[in-house]
């Protein structure tokens, strides 16, 4: 192996172990190569450069914008409605309220575009009401912590935009189709737990809603439910790009929560952008250091001298795409979904095209691999935000996020053996 690809591997683990931010860990590493690799001047120089490139790009406007309408969204009194929607709908039946959970969780993450908020505002919400009701505190947070992370297949989702940059120019549009089918699948896998081990451990069942409550409930989620559609049918119609979505998507959560559900008042806008630049500068930081990363892989061959390895070690698909799946399993337990799409696509997708494989296929299957990591520690932030709330310990929660654990994988080989599932609706809109 080559000498600067050792120090880059060496000098990055070094720094995540002695708990340097994940941006700064990459960006170190990256220079420390170069400085092995060239002269220390443009060494310096082309860090700079590539990492300005990485975010020097139309697409990544987006990001902001969902990230701000997801904020605005989280504030905006959306998540408590979307709870009492789905409350109408599953309450009575068997882990109804684990179910509700599930269902909200989906909604709003697709909403917002974020796995950590959507744990924040639907698990701040439903992981007391489940206590309350006597489901057991670690379960609770285990079913808010997996299911936060359907929202990141459905669109509009941020990290399908990313990976889109780091494929080299993946349909936005496709991928955001193609989360669809898979999303609804991971959603439906955890009700399916929630219900078998509500039934095992004799939850209680809730009260049952009249018609006129669902559609109560219904009415008032609407409004809510209606930003995935304007979003979507705006880019599938050819009306505005995904980055001009990311606009809409702003002035409509703006229109809702001040002038419709009025609970973000006008000033509160200060402090709500505030928290939408501190965020951005983060994820950008992540892109802006994941590209000069990117780059040096590529200037060193890695991923041709990988790909051919994994190729010389089989030429079976079943085989190729087996040790991918792990290896991003491995990955993910460590390395935040940012980072990892951008290093790592370069890598993956080459092998992936040699193989036949789609690249919406693989971008999805690449996505839902990383959102079992959020779930998993020891770098999993959802997973320590729903122990935060529910105030539990990663030890207490082990036992009942194992079986939905097992549901992402059963759902992750059906994404990766059955291409139709995230290739098929893509098709049907010629994407």
């Amino acid at each position: 192996m080559d000498i600067s690809i050792l120090i880059l591997i060496a000098v990055f683990l070094l720094l995540l172990l002695t708990n340097v931010p994940i941006s700064i860990s990459i960006g170190l590493a990256t220079l420390a190569t170069m400085l092995v690799t060239i002269d220390i001047t443009p060494a310096m120089t082309t860090v700079a450069q590539r990492m300005a490139g990485g975010i020097n790009g139309f697409a990544l406007l987006a990001i902001p914008f969902f990230i701000l309408s997801g904020i605005l969204m989280g504030q905006g009194g959306i998540a408590h409605r979307l709870i009492e929607f789905a409350k109408t709908l599953l309450g009575a039946l068997p882990g109804g309220l684990a179910m509700v959970n599930v269902i909200s969780s989906t909604l709003f993450g697709a909403i917002s575009g974020s796995a950590v908020a959507s744990t924040s505002a639907v698990g701040g919400f439903m992981i007391p009401a489940m206590k309350k009701e006597g489901y057991d505190p670690a379960f609770s947070a285990a079913v808010s912590v997996t299911a936060s992370t359907t929202g990141l297949l459905i669109p509009p989702s941020n990290i399908l935009i990313i990976f889109s940059l780091a494929s080299g120019g993946v349909s936005i549009a496709a991928l955001f189709i193609a989360g669809y089918i898979p999303g609804l699948l991971l959603a439906a896998a955890l009700m399916v737990v929630c219900s078998i081990y509500a039934k095992k451990h004799n939850y209680p069942l809730g009260e049952k809603s009249s018609l006129s409550d669902v559609f109560r409930a219904g009415i008032a989620a609407i409004p809510a439910l209606f930003l995935i559609f304007l979003v979507i049918g705006g880019i599938l119609s050819g009306i505005f790009t995904a980055t001009e979505a990311g606009v809409i998507a702003v002035l409509y959560a703006l229109l809702l929560s001040v002038g419709v559900y009025r609970e973000v008042k006008v000033s509160d806008l200060p402090n709500i952008l505030l928290k939408s630049v501190e965020t951005t500068a983060v994820v950008m930081l992540l892109i802006a250091a994941s590209s000069a990363m990117s780059w040096i892989l590529s200037y060193t061959n890695i991923p041709q001298d990988l790909s051919a390895a994994m190729l010389a070690l089989s030429d079976n698909p079943i085989m190729i795409l087996l040790m991918i799946n792990l290896i991003l399993l491995l990955v993910g337990t460590f390395m935040d979904m940012t980072p990892a799409v951008l290093i790592f696509t370069p890598i993956f997708l080459p092998i992936a095209n040699s193989l036949g494989i789609d690249p919406t296929q693989f971008g999805i299957m690449m996505v839902l691999n990383l959102c079992i990591g959020l779930c998993t520690p020891p770098v999993g932030s959802v997973l320590f935000v729903g122990c935060g709330i529910a105030k539990t310990s990663i030890q207490q929660i082990v036992k009942p996020i194992l079986p939905m654990y097992a549901a992402m994988i059963a759902v992750l080989v059906l994404v990766t053996f059955v291409p139709a599932v995230s290739t098929w609706l893509p098709s049907v809109f010629g994407l």
